[in-house]
């Protein structure tokens, strides 16, 4: 019963590692919902607006026939404009309902799966393995090698290439110096970032404004007081603090060393800006701040970590007298150090010996088994030893333990 209960699937509790699988689709299609409608309302009120005045000035004969057509014939070309921008958003919603529904199927079928022993829960998690592949190799800026992954094995409906492509592409920028892609991205979801309370677009601005103090140039000087008067001013309510810092920046020259004005001046501005970005797009697309597959190894590797992993004495590896040789993955070289700071793992049920006996160290082993290994390895009557730490004890210090 005890091991029937063991190999369970617990469904919910592997679904919460996928819930960004469905968000971020829910995400898109809100997006592009969003932006036909506010075309459709832009485009409607431009042309109801044209049609009533060619038609009041057409009727009252202040506009000549030619004139007429001439504006008609541009209605027109706007509404076939808007189509395109329509069938544009369409395919784009299309593909997006498309992967929805093979998602909604990848998740569908762990549900098919009654427990940890079926054959296709080592498919399914294989899958979910090479997702979470493709998603850390897409947040590293290795685009190629997870859409080479992806490709392969079949999975391109359930990864966000394009997403994080375009996410990667605006975080480059900023990284070179450029600011016009990011905010142009504000300006599209500007809706979004108002709800988030993001200081995203006054943080560029106010690197605009660095970059045109930083020349020193009168006219360029001119220009940046202009560019925070229209773009900074706005924010004095929430931004007080970096707007006053802002102006005394005026009266300081890249080469200060005086505080917080070296900080502003410093290349590193642009890195700071970078990380602010990823992070609220992350944030409003409801994706992870960090790669899931940093989270599975966190969980995978707290559940197996006990407080013995970490010891001086835990194992062979890290103690010449021990006689034991560990099989635990966390003792291991290559995990060891991983799993250092991650909490240990939270059980509810101990396994221990039905005769548990203490020694004079404080460690605790079962009795018969500590006799036997210790008559195996050719100790004198009457004498035990500790196989983690060496240490050699007479039967008489051994202690009986009682569990209560």
């Amino acid at each position: 019963m005890a091991e029937l209960t063991t190999i369970k699937l617990n469904h919910e509790s592997h679904l919460l590692l996928d819930q960004s699988l469905l968000r971020l689709p829910y995400e898109l299609l809100r997006k592009n919902f969003k932006t036909v409608h506010r075309l459709v309302e832009r485009e409607e009120k431009n042309v109801v607006s044209t049609i009533k005045t060619t038609a009041s000035a057409s009727f009252n004969g202040q506009q000549e026939v030619s004139d007429t057509v001439a504006s008609l014939d541009g209605v027109i070309a706007r509404m076939q404009g808007l189509k395109r921008k329509l069938e544009g958003l369409d395919e784009e919603s299309e593909m997006i309902f498309d992967h929805s529904e093979k998602r909604i199927d990848h998740l569908g079928d762990l549900y098919g799966i009654p427990s940890l022993a079926d054959v296709k829960y080592d498919v399914w998690s294989r899958v979910r393995l090479d997702r979470l592949l493709v998603d850390y190799l897409l947040r590293n800026g290795f685009v190629e090698s997870a859409r080479a992954l992806a490709k392969e094995k079949g999975i391109e409906a359930l990864v966000d290439l394009e997403v994080f492509v375009h996410c990667n592409k605006i975080q480059d920028s900023l990284k070179r110096g450029r600011t016009q892609e990011c905010l142009a991205w504000c300006n599209e979801h500007k809706q979004g970032l108002k709800k988030l309370n993001s200081n995203l677009e006054f943080e560029l601005r106010l690197q605009q404004y660095i970059e045109l103090v930083r020349t020193c140039v009168p006219q360029k000087l001119l220009e940046a007081t202009q560019h925070a008067r229209k773009y900074l001013t706005p924010h004095r309510d929430t931004q007080s603090k970096e707007i006053h810092q802002a102006a005394g920046l005026l009266a300081f020259s890249p080469d200060t060393q005086a505080e917080p004005y070296k900080t502003m001046y410093s290349p590193s501005r642009w890195d700071h800006l970078a990380r602010l970005f990823v992070n609220t797009h992350h944030a409003l697309f409801s994706l992870p701040a960090q790669p899931l597959l940093h989270v599975a190894l966190s969980a995978g590797l707290s559940s197996l970590k006990t407080p013995s992993c970490h010891s001086s004495v835990a194992s062979s590896s890290c103690n010449a007298k021990s006689t034991t040789t560990t099989v635990c993955p966390i003792c291991s070289t290559e995990l060891n150090e991983l799993a250092r700071n991650v909490p240990w793992a939270h059980h509810t049920k101990s396994n221990v010996e039905n005769d548990p006996i203490v020694l004079p160290n404080g460690r605790i082993y079962g009795r018969e088994r500590l006799m036997e290994m210790s008559e195996k390895i050719g100790l004198a009557e009457g004498q035990v030893k500790d196989p983690m730490t060496g240490d050699v004890f007479d039967d008489a210090q051994v202690k009986k333990v009682y569990i209560s």
